[in-house]
């Protein structure tokens, strides 16, 4: 175990479920609350505070869009890796602003180890946090808050990041995300020959484990907990969203909920008197995009990057997936966790659990941070049993960004040192993929489709389908017809033929 080896020695989570909304804390408030508890969690306290060098605040979801769903009209944080610093008594010479996706608390401590085993820095703080459910109760109520704050220093603001869906594709309603995961859950279903009953109840089993892994956990924003059959079920509060997915299969974001980590090398730790038993290692990690824009994908019933990403991670770590005690796959909506379990070859009843938190509908949904929960919760489970391994899937975009993370107290030996994700992202990038057309005419079949609703209510089909002739790719909308659109979720639909027609930039399905 060499001096440079980077390892987690604190982690904290804060939730803040009764409030006041001009007594709760703002996003960053709520990070710095998180924060706090990390450093106590190092044993070592607000010592550490002064010895952090960087700080990784993850991108909150207000900043995340050029088109943000909920606007706040409160004010933000103009440096926030900053406004969490000040808050616990650090003084950084790096502040970073992640950019957009929930892959990215386990990217930026993927980077940090890395960055930490060169020497290039020595404490790291990365913290993130939403106050969406303030923020929602706040403007309900008429109350205006003040969370505008400006902090002198530096920022490396990291930005939105990768492009992830083209004006086309949103203009048909791709690109949010309780309209886009439904196409893999759909296409998902029909590829494994499930009738839709089936798989509700499939979805429903998968979710019920979840569910109430989240109602012991005192961390939860929601954590009820329900049966496969209650999640399945659509009720007038179990209402759909966007076919296949009821209410509660959908990741909850509004939240007032925030995770840190602190890292550092074993070198630095020992000079500050960290206690071993406090340190965790990541004995395995990699990155792996899918092609980003959603038309451009292999199909919509794999995710192949989930694959050659976690290969990678294990391979570094040395060990199996039957080595693995504890797993949290990112869970924004059933085919996150189907998907991945496909392709690391898991049960979805594997007696270990698929999460240790509670997932992002029951648990909550705190925005691009999620990850950090599951990583600082794996943390004490693994220092109590040393031998004992984690492993943590992050996803941002639509099954679009993924990065994996293998944890353990058992010491690395040797060197840390990590393979570069561009050494195995042709990997993906060298799948065939269909040819996609924006201007698409003529007899087409359905590839995959969902229905979305409007407070119970259908209101339009997507619908990614296929030429006849040529077999190119297209994306179009249906009908407005309330009765066809109870029809597409009541029977399956891949396969169904129909004429497709495109019409000033919109294209319109007709099913025969």
């Amino acid at each position: 175990m060499e001096e440079s080896t980077p390892i987690l020695v604190g982690g904290g989570q804060f939730t803040e479920k009764e409030f006041l909304p001009e007594q709760a804390q703002p996003p960053l408030g709520i990070a710095a609350e998180a924060a706090k508890a990390a450093l106590v969690d190092t044993g070592i306290g607000e010592t550490i505070a002064a010895e952090i060098d960087t700080v990784v605040s993850i991108r909150i979801f207000p900043d995340s869009t050029n088109r943000p769903r909920l606007q706040i009209p409160f004010g933000r944080a103009e440096n926030p890796p900053r406004a969490v610093a000040q808050r616990i008594g650090a003084n950084p010479v790096n502040a970073i602003y992640g950019n957009v996706g929930g892959n990215t608390p386990q990217k930026y401590i993927n980077e940090m180890a890395e960055r930490i085993a060169a020497g290039e820095v020595k404490t790291v703080l990365l913290a993130g946090s939403e106050a969406i459910k303030t923020a929602q109760t706040a403007m309900r109520n008429d109350i205006m808050l003040d969370w505008k704050e400006e902090f002198e220093g530096s920022q490396e603001d990291r930005g939105l990041g990768e492009k992830l869906m083209t004006p086309h594709e949103f203009a048909h309603g791709v690109g949010i995300p309780i309209q886009t995961y439904p196409l893999f859950e759909n296409a998902f279903r029909h590829h494994k020959g499930l009738d839709i009953e089936e798989h509700m109840m499939q979805m429903g089993s998968v979710f019920e484990n979840f569910s109430r892994v989240a109602a012991a956990n005192p961390y939860s924003f929601y954590g009820t907990a329900r049966t496969a059959a209650q999640l399945a079920t659509v009720t007038k509060e179990n209402r759909f969203i966007s076919f296949p997915y009821p209410k509660w299969m959908n990741a909850m974001d509004a939240v007032n909920q925030g995770a840190a980590v602190i890292m550092t090398s074993v070198g630095k730790a020992r000079d500050l008197g960290i206690d071993p038993a406090k340190w965790v290692f990541l004995h395995g990690c990699a990155e792996a995009n899918e092609k980003l824009m959603v038309m451009d994908r292999v199909n919509y019933y794999s995710a192949p990057a989930i694959g050659v990403n976690c290969k990678h991670a294990f391979a570094m770590a040395g060990i199996s997936l039957d080595d693995i005690n504890y797993f949290d796959f990112y869970s924004c909506f059933p085919s996150a966790v189907e998907l991945a379990c496909e392709e690391l070859g898991l049960a979805y009843d594997d007696p270990r659990g698929l999460t240790v938190t509670g997932g992002l509908p029951f648990f909550g949904g705190p925005g691009n941070n999620y990850s950090m929960h599951a990583i600082a919760t794996m943390l004490p489970k693994l220092r109590t049993n040393p031998r004992h391994y984690g492993c943590v899937t992050a996803n941002g975009g639509y099954l679009s960004k993924h990065a994996t993370g293998i944890y353990s107290a058992k010491p690395v030996e040797g060197k840390w040192e990590r393979e570069k994700p561009s050494a195995y992202q042709g990997e993906i990038d060298a799948l065939a993929s269909p040819e996609f057309i924006e201007t698409p005419n003529g007899a087409a079949t359905i590839e995959t489709y969902t229905v979305c609703f409007a407070r119970g209510i259908p209101e339009k089909g997507i619908v990614i389908g296929r030429l006849a002739d040529t077999n190119q790719r297209f994306i179009a909308n249906t009908p407005t017809d309330i009765d066809l659109l109870l029809s597409m979720t009541k029977s399956e639909q891949i396969g169904r033929s129909g004429t497709v027609k495109s019409v000033e930039g919109m294209n319109h399905f007709i099913p025969a």
